[in-house]
């Protein structure tokens, strides 16, 4: 196990590299995008996501959608529904990311909470979604 900001030395990982760092600087206003999107969608269940094919882009996961992946694989990401399915959206932000036939769980406690972001963004969904969709395409996901 590896700790710290080194890049991985193979194509594979470093999207989740490039992503972390991502999710680290826009923390605020990705919990703000998710306590939005939350609130507006009537299936509570139904997850954000961010599909970086063919370019990064918000993408809404219903709760069906994911778990026919997880048959798909087998079980592999039982443990992600799992925390879809008990997270604290008030306190909490989780999302699902996927490149290239593979996923990644971003799940983290956010300082102010998820609705204070939302209110002290003062902004649309809309106008988040292309802020926040314009600096990932200004990344290169390798």
């Amino acid at each position: 196990m590896q700790f710290g900001e080194s890049v991985p030395d193979n194509l594979e990982n470093q999207w989740r590299y490039q992503l972390d760092r991502f999710v680290r600087e826009n923390k605020q206003d990705l919990a703000a995008l998710a306590w939005g999107l939350k609130n507006e969608w009537e299936n509570e269940k139904d997850v954000l996501g961010i599909d970086l094919e063919p370019e990064p882009h918000f993408i809404r996961c219903s709760r069906q959608s994911l778990e026919e992946l997880n048959r798909n694989v087998e079980g592999k990401i039982q443990e992600i529904l799992g925390i879809f399915d008990h997270y604290n959206y008030h306190e909490e932000v989780a999302m699902i990311a996927i490149n290239k036939g593979q996923i990644k769980l971003i799940y983290y406690q956010c300082e102010p909470f998820p609705s204070v972001c939302f209110d002290e963004k003062q902004s649309s969904l809309d106008s988040l979604i292309e802020q926040l969709e314009s600096t990932m395409k200004a990344i290169k996901w390798y």
